[in-house]
């Protein structure tokens, strides 16, 4: 079977890389790709960026699987356009797709639902959001809207904070896109206490298979300081989802989720991407929603994953064609992956860089490309993320050490990571 993955992240490498290892998968192509999957003689890829040339091209060459990445594409309706063509595509329709591309929806539907979420309000004027938050107190959480990159929200530890991501968000500045309507809104949000997990399922509508938990680590430097990135590392599996807290997340966030969107009658398909925050005394609430893989947490999974991906995906590209008895096979060992960043990321990033010290791929250490393009046979830096290096271990600390010595001889000008993905794991 030829398999196409939409996209040209860290997670498509990831997913691209374990697809090709089903023996029922002649060649895996990615769209567009980077300098990574360019590198792999078991990849190809495929410099087409427009879904519509796209879905031409997987017609006609008889593509038997496609496996959307990105959320963009996702909220703009690729796979509504693959299944018009008579194409068997992995993900959510664009309806579906708005539990991430409009916060405000996502919102309403879990009021809507009874699924545990943080007391919110959403606006569209200054002045009323400004008047919400003096009301409210600090600290308080501002989101944007729309799809934001992993970028569109601001824990805001003061009030003068909050106004000030009100005003940049409400005045012509917003990460996100314009609302329908033509105009930005800002969802605010109370501040949770607790631990954040991510937690991901693959859905074909009906029935839902778990994948292995993860922790992302979402600010820029060590001890959890300094701006939200898209993601700066995570490790699989994250200690803080106890078997009790994995049972109270299937039943009271992603079972009712699936119902409710079949209720709603725009049935999920695709993974569904829980981020989870969880107290102490393990009661859960849902932060967000994501419609795709979670990016870094897809390399240190799919690290893990000893199933067969293909599998499991053409069963739930399908309407109600998985197994829910369907028990994925792990391994043992914790996966660990440490974001290397370019200079200035996430704010004003500087590509170009040449890459140098890539080591070759070995069992249990994979280097993922994210932001890396191939010119003239020079592997160089093209985006915010460049690469996650990620490394399976016996512990999480000896999968730290060993991600970190991997990373530790790969170089590039103004590279940027954290020291310690990892940290609440080992502190526990």
């Amino acid at each position: 079977m030829k398999v196409l993955v939409i996209g040209g992240g860290g997670r498509e490498h990831a997913l691209a890389w374990k697809l090709a290892q089903s023996p029922k998968v002649q060649m895996v192509f990615v769209a567009p790709g980077n300098g990574g999957t360019a590198s792999d003689k078991r990849l190809h890829n495929l410099p087409i960026t427009d879904m519509g040339e796209l879905c031409a091209w997987a017609s006609h060459e008889k593509i038997g699987l496609t496996v959307v990445g990105p959320e963009v594409p996702l909220a703009a309706g690729v796979v509504d356009s693959f299944r018009a063509a008579g194409l068997r595509i992995f993900g959510p329709t664009q309806a579906a797709a708005q539990l991430e591309s409009s916060k405000a929806f996502s919102k309403a539907f879990m009021q809507r639902h009874a699924i545990p979420t943080a007391a919110f309000a959403t606006f569209n004027q200054p002045a009323d959001a400004h008047a919400y938050v003096d009301a409210q107190g600090a600290p308080i959480v501002v989101k944007a809207d729309g799809l934001a990159a992993g970028k569109g929200v601001v824990v805001a530890e003061t009030l003068a904070q909050a106004h000030a991501a009100i005003d940049f968000m409400l005045g012509g500045n917003s990460p996100a896109p314009l609302a329908g309507e033509g105009q930005s809104r800002v969802v605010i949000e109370e501040f949770l206490e607790g631990e954040e997990a991510s937690f991901i399922v693959i859905c074909d509508g009906k029935h839902v298979v778990p994948l292995a938990t993860s922790q992302d680590h979402k600010r820029l430097r060590d001890g959890d300081q300094g701006p939200n990135t898209g993601g700066m590392g995570a490790y699989s599996p994250a200690p803080v989802v106890t078997p009790a807290v994995h049972a109270r997340a299937m039943r009271e966030v992603i079972l009712p989720t699936i119902r409710g969107m079949e209720q709603d009658g725009i049935p999920f398909s695709g993974f569904l991407y829980a981020g989870l925050m969880i107290d102490a005394q393990g009661g859960v609430k849902t932060l967000e929603f994501n419609c795709r893989m979670g990016d870094p947490e897809t390399q240190p999974i799919m690290m893990r994953l000893k199933s067969d991906l293909l599998d499991v995906l053409y069963a739930a590209s399908e309407a109600g064609g998985l197994n829910p008895e369907l028990n994925l096979q792990w391994d043992r060992r914790t996966a660990l992956g440490v974001v290397m960043a370019a200079h200035g990321y996430p704010e004003k990033v500087r590509t170009g860089d040449a890459i140098h010290g890539l080591p070759p791929e070995e069992e249990g250490a994979v280097v993922f490309h994210a932001g890396t393009t191939l010119q003239d046979g020079v592997l160089r830096s093209s985006g915010g993320r460049v690469l996650c290096v990620t490394a399976l271990a016996d512990s999480v600390k000896a999968a730290q050490q060993r991600a970190y010595r991997v990373a530790s001889g790969i170089g590039f000008e103004g590279a940027h990571m954290r020291h310690d993905i990892g940290h609440r794991a080992i502190k526990a």
